[in-house]
Formats: C-alpha cells, sequence, structure tokens
C-alpha cells in the first residue's frame, strides 16, 4: 500500500503562529447575565502545536482582584481551504457545538459562529507585538449585535 506524505504547515499556518508567545492587557466588559461588566486584565498562552499545524490558546481573565475566567482556544487551518477554525472551552463548561469560522483581511482575522445560544463574531487585530480581540454576540431575540469584550494585548514574552 502506498504510503501518504504527512501534511506540512504552509502559508496560511506561518501567518495564524505569529500569534504564539504570552500576552497581557487591559479588558473591558459589557454587563451581560454573567456578571456587570467593568474593567478586567487578561493574560493569554498561545503555543504552536501538533508539528506546526495548530495554535493552543490558554486564557486567564483577573477581574477586581481575583482570576474570574479561564479559557482553551485550538486554532487549526481548514485542510479544505485557507478559512482558520477555532474551537473554545471555558470555565462556564459550556461543550462547543463546532468551531468558529475565521478569515484573515490583511491583519484582521474575523470569525462568526452561530450556536443554538445565539451567535458570535470575534475579531483579532495583529499589531506585530500587540493584538486587540473584540467579542460581539447577538442572542436570540435581539436584532443587532452587541459587543461583550474588548481587550488591549502586548507581547510579554
Amino acid at each position: 500500500m502506498p504510503t501518504m506524505d504527512m501534511p506540512k504547515p504552509g502559508p496560511e499556518h506561518a501567518k495564524l503562529m505569529r500569534f504564539a508567545g504570552h500576552w497581557a492587557g487591559d479588558e473591558v466588559l459589557a454587563p451581560s447575565p454573567w456578571g456587570p461588566g467593568g474593567p478586567a486584565s487578561g493574560a493569554t498562552t498561545m503555543r504552536v502545536g501538533l508539528d506546526g499545524m495548530a495554535l493552543l490558546q490558554d486564557y486567564e481573565e483577573t477581574k477586581d482582584g481575583a482570576v474570574a475566567f479561564h479559557g482553551h482556544g485550538v486554532f487549526v487551518i481548514d485542510p479544505q481551504g485557507s478559512d482558520v477554525l477555532w474551537w473554545w472551552f471555558d470555565s462556564m463548561g459550556f461543550p462547543p457545538d463546532g468551531p468558529a469560522r475565521g478569515r484573515w483581511d490583511g491583519d484582521v482575522l474575523l470569525f462568526e459562529k452561530t450556536t443554538p445560544m445565539g451567535e458570535g463574531r470575534y475579531r483579532y487585530e495583529f499589531f506585530g507585538d500587540r493584538y486587540t480581540f473584540a467579542m460581539s454576540n447577538r442572542f436570540p431575540g435581539q436584532s443587532d449585535f452587541t459587543e461583550m469584550m474588548r481587550g488591549d494585548y502586548a507581547r510579554t514574552a
């Protein structure tokens, strides 16, 4: 039986891997069903995994002097194209219904996802040693998206 060559990371993987490293920054949370909102800080470690085929993300949010939230993300490139797929797991305990699907527009990575809980839009904008992240949701019955969180992060290592 002939053997197949193992896939190798390509240019889309390299673009995504620019996020590898340790990041920290200030965040602003909007009031939501999960809390009153307000200032917070976030720290993220993103590392190259699976022989360069995935970017693994660990996130911690601190609010009012205490850790309030943890998350874990897995980013891969869709083998059928150049879309970025992002699975997200967090301390709220909701299992992902599937990945958010994203595309690059220059140095902006835009994701969208629809679940039974509503719709989400996620925006990463890369600036070399900084990036911003914004999350907007539209819950069932809402006509517009509402920004739930915005953060500005700098590379710390």
